[in-house]
């Protein structure tokens, strides 16, 4: 496997504690919502996972932790809208909570509005501590550790992580997928990627090391930025990031990487937006993506199947 030391993973992880954890940010507890539709994928669990699966909101988001089962949830256009494009949502959280409204939820609904399926991948984590009190106070002294690498303007830490288990849940949503494409009104010519954060991070992953998983389009959204070792057969990408971003630090390595390997690249850097803002905050120039990702679908042609 080509190895992530100069990838989208640089600092997911430590931006996401501060972002998540600061100031007015408070964590409340949140009991686990039913997910009638979720579907398992059948991956097995987590190693060393003490914990049970915990929800908690914050900044008004639900969002989940210590998740242990691997799961697949569809959004399907109205009938008669969909067009076949079909995308998997990763949402982010540093690989230890998942964002899965503002980051999964809601960006699979507004997929599904422009006629494309779309389907929600909450993937297993790491373990995280059982109390709300513990689990923030780990994740406040993981940023303030990396924090001070970053005040001279340096580029953040770039933590190892085993995604093992995180790319065989990918590979599974995406091997389910295609086995049920003509229950779905799925076109297998046609499946991306979108993942926000470490979501970002898991999307490039795939796209760097599995063997099973054929993308034809992916879209980092605010992942990391260094470069990486291109395939042969890596999709056309859509690259998204405000420049106010603690993971962006001036760098465009993955840019530059998928440019010289003549793959095509459209890349987004927005004046602000700052980490974790989804589909979009109050007064932002990042508020667009959204609307320029669907052009960038339609004209590369990823709009054009029929109805169904």
């Amino acid at each position: 496997m080509k190895t992530l030391a100069k990838t989208v993973l640089t600092g997911v992880l430590l931006f996401c504690a501060k972002a998540t954890m600061a100031q007015d940010g408070t964590i409340y507890p949140l009991d686990n919502p039913e997910e009638p539709n979720a579907i398992p994928l059948g991956t097995g669990g987590v190693e060393d996972q003490p914990s049970p699966e915990t929800w908690f909101r914050q900044w008004g988001d639900p969002m989940a932790r210590n998740i242990s089962t691997a799961t697949l949830t569809p959004f399907f256009p109205e009938s008669g809208k969909a067009n076949g494009t079909t995308v998997i949502v990763a949402p982010g959280g540093g690989f230890r909570w998942l964002s899965l409204d503002n980051e999964g939820w809601e960006v699979a609904e507004a997929l599904a509005e422009q006629g494309i399926t779309a389907f929600v991948l909450k993937y297993r984590l790491h373990p995280t501590p059982e109390s709300l009190e513990d689990f923030s106070d780990s994740m406040n002294r993981t940023f303030d550790e990396a924090s001070k690498s970053t005040k001279d303007g340096e580029a953040p830490p770039r933590p190892r992580r085993n995604l093992s288990d995180q790319l065989e849940d990918a590979e599974a949503a995406y091997a389910m997928i295609v086995e049920r494409a003509e229950e779905w009104g799925v076109d297998t010519d046609r499946i991306g990627m979108i993942g926000f954060s470490a979501g970002a991070g898991l999307t490039m992953h795939c796209t760097l090391n599995s063997e099973t998983m054929d993308l034809a389009f992916i879209g980092p959204v605010y992942g990391g930025m260094g470069e990486v070792d291109v395939p042969a057969n890596a999709p056309p990408m859509f690259n998204v990031i405000a420049s106010d971003d603690f993971l962006f630090n001036g760098q465009f390595g993955v840019i530059r990487s998928w440019f010289q390997a003549g793959v095509p690249v459209e890349f987004h850097l927005y004046q602000n937006g700052g980490h974790g803002f989804g589909l979009g905050n109050p007064d932002r120039t990042s508020n667009r993506w959204f609307e320029a990702f669907m052009h960038w679908l339609d004209v590369n042609g990823f709009l054009k199947g029929e109805d169904r």
